[in-house]
């Protein structure tokens, strides 16, 4: 990442970063708004990225009240292009789980970007996320997951101790069951709330934008009042 002082006043920043995480350097858009109270880094699942357009309008909610946001690769482009012939890295989740520790002590060794970190994790991102929490739980001050697998963080589920919010669609059936089974295991803060009329993109009218007022009210929530 360039050297820019992020000072709190200032006008919106926005930059293509480079974050190295273990053996790897991860393509990222960082985005920070005036007067920022935390910063959400989004995990992508199953073939997504940063450039993904659900997540990006999710994104843009979050910063109309405060949120900085990294939308960040967590495969890197040779990744990407064997994942989409093959699928071989979208169901690893330990290593998902181990781009996004990297992209948080990233986030966290940034002497300007000091704010409470939350995670959005979406599908198979969403146990990515999960598993990072579990693993980085000094950094990560809130979770959440839409049309998430949290199933697939496995053991780690119950070392959350990030307040998590699950949020799925309530046509999603296969998905919601998966999603009581995790929030069972969990012992940190957590809820449930299934999505109207939803399905597991959230294609229906008016649905993406439900999710983006959960989160945001997530968010902002427990990042304002976390230290960094």
């Amino acid at each position: 990442m360039a050297s820019k002082a992020i000072e709190r006043g200032s006008a919106t920043l926005e930059q293509v970063v480079q974050v190295p995480a273990g053996d790897a350097m991860l393509e990222g858009q960082l985005i920070v708004p005036a007067e920022p109270i935390g910063i959400v880094l989004f995990a992508h699942g199953s073939g997504s990225s940063r450039h993904s357009p659900r997540n990006a309008a999710v994104a843009s909610h979050l910063r109309r009240c405060g949120l900085a946001t990294l939308l960040i690769d967590l495969l890197t482009r040779r990744e990407e292009a064997v994942d989409i012939q093959t699928a071989q890295f979208r169901f690893d989740i330990d290593l998902l789980a181990r781009r996004v520790v990297g992209a948080t002590q990233w986030l966290a060794d940034q002497r300007d970007l000091r704010l409470p970190i939350g995670y959005f994790g979406a599908s198979t991102g969403a146990a990515a996320a999960l598993a990072a929490a579990a693993a980085h739980s000094e950094h990560v001050a809130a979770v959440v997951s839409r049309g998430g697998r949290p199933d697939l963080a496995g053991d780690t589920l119950p070392l959350v101790q990030a307040p998590t919010l699950l949020i799925v669609g309530e046509r999603d059936r296969d998905v919601l069951e998966l999603n009581r089974q995790a929030l069972a295991q969990m012992r940190c803060e957590k809820q449930l709330v299934v999505v109207p009329g939803a399905t597991h993109l959230f294609e229906e009218p008016g649905t993406l934008e439900h999710v983006a007022r959960l989160a945001r009210t997530w968010f902002v929530r427990y990042l304002q009042t976390a230290t960094p």
